[in-house]
């Protein structure tokens, strides 16, 4: 694999004629090592936000040992490349199939569901198992993230005391989990799902083992600039503290954008200016689904020498494909004098850019470089350290 100073000098020397996936190793060990020393609980990192086999390692090197996975191929992923890792399998509607072969072949005791027929389903599949940690999903509010997770998965606290009562008397350890949403902007977000909890343990008279305040925590990106996440680490251990659970009770969390996005971005060529519509060679077949198809505002960079000092103007993008929904509105701002030849960087897309990425209509690439700049944007370098090294929160 090759590795570069910076994006910079990644465009200027190598002119790539496809995209190239840039990746930051550096920035990924520091999100983990800031999660495994900041969290007050434990830290499993969501494997769906971003599979990638390097990712995983530094990560494991970096003190995350608990993996949440979501499928039986991620379950053998994690198991094939980190033999030594924990993992939870907390997708709530999982395959029979799936389930045994993660009890019985991978070890696995961790399961989440959100009804009583996946707990008949878990006890089947594991035979009876007496050492099974059995978290149930409360369906909880979405309306401070910018992503909604609250209409798929998830038990009504008002409905959850059956559910909780069965899995008690199945579990070794009973655990309540629950998600926000993707891309929670406030710590709110986690004292009001905390609150649910607490009603839905009071109703059902329960002890609980285990709280997972799921997946949510956010990254930053144009236009979404979240509070620090130490807030949301404090306001979810005032309201842990709290709850009327056993008094060993563990603390966990899923992040997976707030590990992974500042990992990796995409190195991109215009092929084509067409008055404010720029078209490049990526797009929403490839890294950039979330661009095209939620509106996703990613940070974008003109990696030209000498520096353009053209002030910025709006753009919207096409991808490769023959597809019109291959398009980016943006808006992204870019020096107005960007044209056909030039290199842009498109940053924060270690979340979901490759996890999302196809080879549809034959374009796609999979060159990756690392680079040993700072990422476009960061949640983990003081100000001091953005100056130094150009970072800015956008």
């Amino acid at each position: 694999m090759h590795k570069h100073h910076s994006a910079l000098g990644l465009a200027t020397t190598l002119r790539p004629v496809e995209p190239v996936t840039i990746i930051r190793p550096h920035a990924a060990a520091r999100a983990a090592r800031f999660f495994v020393e900041k969290f007050p609980g434990r830290s499993m990192y969501a494997v769906k936000a971003n599979p990638s086999p390097d990712l995983l390692q530094i990560l494991w090197d970096n003190g995350i040992t608990h993996y949440d996975v979501a499928s039986i191929a991620e379950v053998r992923l994690v198991a094939r490349t980190l033999p030594g890792a924990v993992l939870c399998f907390m997708h709530p509607v999982k395959a029979e199939e799936a389930i045994r072969e993660a009890y019985f072949t991978h070890g696995v005791r961790v399961f989440s569901l959100d009804s009583l027929e996946e707990l008949d389903k878990i006890t089947r599949a594991t035979r009876h198992a007496a050492d099974l940690t059995l978290c149930v999903r409360l369906r909880v509010s979405s309306e401070h993230s910018k992503l909604s997770l609250a209409s798929k998965f998830g038990v009504a606290p008002h409905e959850a005391k059956p559910l909780l009562f069965a899995a008690r008397q199945a579990a070794d350890a009973l655990g309540i989990c629950f998600h926000v949403g993707s891309q929670a902007m406030t710590p709110e977000a986690y004292a009001n799902a905390m609150e649910r909890v607490r009603a839905a343990i009071v109703d059902a008279a329960v002890t609980v083992d285990v709280i997972d305040v799921g997946g949510g925590f956010p990254s930053v990106y144009p236009g979404m600039e979240p509070p620090p996440l130490e807030r949301f680490f404090e306001t979810i251990h005032r309201a842990f503290e709290s709850l009327p659970i056993s008094y060993s009770a563990e603390l966990w969390a899923e992040p997976g954008r707030a590990l992974c996005a500042e990992y990796s971005s995409v190195l991109v060529r215009v092929e084509r200016r067409r008055g404010n519509e720029l078209y490049i060679n990526d797009g929403a077949y490839g890294a950039l689904f979330d661009a095209a198809h939620i509106g996703w505002r990613f940070p974008v960079a003109l990696l030209r020498e000498p520096e353009s000092t053209v002030r910025d103007h709006p753009f919207s993008f096409y991808g490769p494909t023959c597809d019109d929904m291959d398009h980016m509105a943006g808006p992204f701002l870019l020096p107005a004098d960007v044209q056909a030849g030039d290199y842009i960087e498109i940053g924060m897309l270690g979340a979901y850019g490759s996890a999302m990425r196809t080879a549809f209509n034959g374009f796609g690439s999979d060159q990756t470089v690392i680079v040993t700049d700072e990422p476009m944007a960061s949640l983990y370098l003081d100000e001091p350290e953005r100056v130094a090294s150009n970072v800015v929160t956008l």
